[in-house]
């Protein structure tokens, strides 16, 4: 037997010697092994018959031989190991205490029983608390003091504003005078250095006030949550709930007078709304609602105040299912950069900002979090790439341009911002479009249209049963987008969404769910009832039909 050295686990070489009779001859087949053996015996056999040329009829016999001589040499190690290892026990060359520690924790951590339990987070606790609590007579109470934050912020911004104007009226009017004075006691160099003495000043003013808004939203959500948590083990400690619950109503009614003091009342515009109740299905057909709306798409995210109609009931609405099977999600349609620094991009944020969030963290991080997902898929995607270059090689703009912004995402991708502090929506489905959905000539196979496809796919996963979309795919009208265009685009539309459905049952067993198509603010309501008719005839609507006008 021959020690291998220069290894770190002990390996020794053992020959196997087997004799066999071919015909009249003896003959004896000799084979170094390494121990302890890695390899499969069967594999190991099977190339001692090949490189041997073993005949056939000992085949057999040479793996139970072989078998046995590897069986009996591993146990002969290991009680050879095992020996050496009590007696340097024995000798004192092993501390026993640390062995034994050694065992426990290898022990402890292979066995479950021995697991520790996973420690629940705040925000479990939290939702957990706060589902609760929403679902009993401190609803209200609840409602009512996220208005009064609300109303807070609201005025916070409305001082902003303002203060922002001044600032650009009088910076103006210097302007005008310095413009004025040019060529005569001032040049050019005066002009640039007074707007940049401008746009310093107006940068130091929004940093204040971005600074003071966000400080006072940290503030408002732990007093928030500390009351909520408070009032929940008041309400289980308490062996007299009636009397909590009265004091819970005069609370609410306190917070309401001064919410309704405080509020800006403005009248809501009208809003066109026709709705359907369609079936679906090859042999198990699933119901499902339709809804033709006319309204602007951040209509859904603005808070109003308790005393314009019926905005109290929405906002208990998406309250009361804020932690259930029954979310409702939005589609935006944005360009391929991640934040909110233009567009609709902006105006969304400007309308998040207006409610403190009390149950997730604010668009910034969000959107934060998902930049550097995208750069680390950017980064997969590349190796892959560099993998596998023949596949991947089609020369066009759009792999160079994300080669360039690889933190840039391309049309039909989109990612997803959880919000607890919209009117009418919690999940926000941001679908990057590019100019190619404002022409005339898109098909079935459109990024658009495929981001709308696994949108659809992930709200039958993630319990989003009320997804907005925006019926034209876009969110503003322009001069080419004529009458025909839009019957065109709405048709392509209905027909794929009503292929996407029809594919639902695959992919959540067939929930019912609302599916409504949002159509922009100036279409004309002759344009309106044109698409309302077109619906009911691609989706063969054969149940109710409502048409409302919403004020």
């Amino acid at each position: 037997m021959k020690k291998v050295k220069g290894k770190a686990n002990s390996t020794a070489e053992k020959e196997f010697v087997f004799e066999f009779k071919a015909g009249k001859h003896n003959c004896v087949l000799k084979v170094p092994l390494q121990f302890p053996v890695q390899q499969n015996i069967s594999d190991l056999h099977g190339r001692l018959m090949l490189l041997h040329k073993i005949p056939c009829y000992i085949e057999n016999e040479l793996k139970s031989s072989l078998s046995s001589f590897i069986e009996k040499e591993t146990i002969l190690d290991y009680d050879r190991e095992a020996e050496l290892a009590l007696q340097r026990l024995t000798n004192g060359d092993v501390d026993v205490n640390q062995l034994t520690n050694a065992w426990s924790r290898s022990y402890a951590e292979t066995t479950l029983e021995h697991a520790r339990p996973e420690e629940p987070s705040w925000d479990e606790d939290f939702a957990d608390v706060y589902h609760e609590l929403i679902h009993s007579p401190a609803s209200d109470t609840l409602l009512n003091l996220e208005h009064n934050y609300f109303v807070s912020i609201s005025e916070l911004i409305s001082e902003r504003d303002m203060e922002i104007k001044k600032l650009q009226e009088r910076q103006a009017a210097e302007m005008d005078k310095v413009m004025h004075e040019l060529g005569n006691t001032l040049s050019d160099q005066d002009v640039n250095a007074v707007a940049s003495q401008h746009f310093d000043a107006q940068q130091v003013l929004e940093n204040k006030w971005a600074s003071e808004l966000k400080q006072v939203t940290c503030i408002q959500k732990q007093e928030y949550q500390e009351w909520v948590i408070k009032l929940h083990q008041d309400l289980q400690k308490s062996n007299n709930s009636s009397q909590i619950n009265e004091e819970i109503k005069v609370q609410s009614s306190q917070l309401s007078e001064a919410a309704d003091s405080g509020a800006r009342m403005f009248e809501e515009q009208p809003q066109l709304e026709e709705s359907f109740t369609i079936h679906l299905g090859a042999q198990l057909k699933t119901m499902h609602n339709l809804r033709l709306v006319r309204a602007d798409v951040l209509d859904f995210c603005k808070h109003r105040h308790h005393g314009s109609s019926g905005a109290k009931l929405r906002r208990l609405q998406t309250a009361l299912s804020l932690y259930s099977s029954s979310l409702c999600g939005l589609v935006l349609l944005v360009d391929n950069r991640v934040n909110s620094y233009s567009g609709i991009k902006r105006d969304f944020a400007t309308v998040a900002k207006e409610c403190t969030d009390f149950h997730f963290h604010c668009l910034e991080e969000q959107l934060e979090e998902v930049q550097q997902v995208v750069l680390y898929a950017r980064a997969q995607r590349s190796s892959k790439q560099k993998e596998q270059p023949e596949v991947h090689r089609n020369g066009d703009d759009k792999s160079k341009n994300i080669e360039r912004n690889p933190s840039n995402i391309l049309p039909g991708e989109f990612y997803i911002s959880r919000h607890s502090n919209l009117s009418e929506v919690h999940v926000v489905f941001h679908l990057c479009v590019d100019d190619n959905v404002r022409s005339g000539n898109i098909t079935a196979r459109d990024p658009a249209i495929m981001g709308l496809r696994n949108i659809l796919k992930v709200c039958c996963t993630h319990d989003v049963t009320t997804v907005t979309i925006p019926l034209l795919l876009v969110h503003d009208m322009s001069e080419e987008m004529t009458i025909p265009w839009c019957l065109k685009r709405a048709e392509l539309v209905f027909k794929c969404v009503k292929g996407f459905m029809m594919e639902m049952a695959s992919w959540d067993g067939g929930i019912s769910r609302t599916v409504q198509f949002l159509v922009p603010k100036s279409i004309s309501e002759e344009m309106f009832y044109q698409l309302s008719n077109m619906l009911p005839q691609i989706f063969r609507v054969s149940s109710t039909l409502t048409l409302t006008s919403k004020h």
